[in-house]
């Protein structure tokens, strides 16, 4: 019998350009592990192939990525022993993005960027966003705080103040807004979208490719963190005791009841 399944990760080579696009649609491209898992190996082959000079990365459907796939069901015990933790997959999405692959990287936000989502698209060195693009940290919402190295990206993006407010006083920011805000670079028209993307993607990759992998690696080095590793750990792991805690479940039950949570500070 015939496997008809699509595969959670598109990989297209135009010229010196290597888009992966999120292929979960139905899911608005929330990641699972599958799509973590295939998205690291993707940027990992980008990077180790000499004619790809740009990586760009974009969402299939209406939507960017609308964070972790909260209701992925779980592999079975005898399938999780082969699979990297939560931990050491976050530790190489967000590393094998912004510090091993060094190459530019740009995300073509499409549409809905969410949490995790958004998360991913702050590692990228470049964004560009379709008009209809909106943003939204979810985090706080949620009773929880940054993880997939949000913490460290958000501010070197837009600056201290400023991530705070947007992390703290979460709103759905629209694509004008987050241009304001310093999130993304461009915005380009929901018509012309995919082809301003793509033609920026070619755009860069016109540099020397010395050019940009050493002017990647300087600028990276610049607002690298002394234990990357760690941080991106420790976000995890406080994430995870934030949504565990008393408030963390008032916050998700509030949510659901669509109502004003009431927090104890437990």
């Amino acid at each position: 019998m015939t496997d008809t399944t699509e595969p959670v990760l598109l990989e297209e080579t135009k010229g010196h350009v290597r888009v992966l696009t999120l292929n979960r649609a139905a899911k608005k491209n929330a990641l699972s592990s599958d799509l973590v898992q295939a998205l690291i190996a993707g940027f990992a082959a980008a990077a180790a192939d000499d004619d790809v000079r740009v990586v760009g990365f974009t969402g299939a459907g209406d939507a960017f990525c609308s964070g972790a796939d909260l209701k992925e069901r779980r592999p079975a015990s005898g399938d999780s022993a082969q699979r990297p933790s939560m931990e050491d997959q976050v530790v190489r999405l967000v590393s094998g993005i912004r510090v091993d692959c060094e190459k530019p990287v740009i995300a073509g936000i499409n549409g809905l960027a969410i949490g995790a989502g958004l998360a991913i698209a702050m590692c990228a060195d470049m964004r560009i966003a379709s008009a209809k693009a909106r943003f939204h940290p979810g985090y706080a919402r949620a009773g929880s705080s940054p993880d997939c190295g949000l913490s460290w990206t958000l501010p070197q993006a837009i600056g201290h103040e400023r991530a705070m407010r947007f992390l703290l006083d979460p709103q759905m920011t629209d694509a004008d807004s987050a241009l304001g805000l310093g999130l993304v670079g461009e915005v380009a028209p929901d018509e012309e979208f995919e082809e301003a993307f793509l033609a920026y993607c070619r755009k860069i990759a016109e540099v020397a490719p010395l050019a940009s992998a050493q002017t990647k690696r300087l600028v990276t080095r610049a607002g690298i963190l002394a234990d990357l590793e760690q941080h991106l750990r420790d976000e995890l792991e406080l994430a995870r005791r934030a949504l565990k805690s008393e408030d963390g479940r008032e916050a998700v039950k509030a949510i659901f009841e669509k109502r004003k949570p009431e927090f104890t500070g437990r």
